[in-house]
């Protein structure tokens, strides 16, 4: 059996993007957990650090030891990194 997948949205308030991410998730029926960089500035450089950008949203998908960040804007580019990690699940 596959290992659940893991999905993170890293996320500020006010965020129209990251309102957008997160409604497509739930839409999907994808659970996913938020890390919010709202007055926390940390939680940016780890963003810096992993994938050399500071703004949100960012989605982390990952199942097992795998994982993808989404730095990318745009449903479209989440869309891709989802289809790969489901074809994944389905082969295992």
């Amino acid at each position: 059996m596959g290992k659940e997948l893991s999905v993170v949205v890293w996320a500020k308030e006010g965020c129209h993007y990251c309102g957008e991410v997160k409604q497509y998730l739930e839409d999907k029926g994808i659970k996913y957990e938020t890390i919010d960089v709202t007055h926390h500035d940390e939680r940016r450089d780890i963003l810096e650090v992993k994938y050399g950008v500071r703004y949100v949203p960012v989605v982390e998908i990952g199942q097992g030891e795998l994982y993808e960040g989404v730095t990318k804007l745009g449903i479209e580019h989440l869309e891709k990194v989802l289809q790969k990690f489901s074809t994944s699940i389905i082969s295992s």
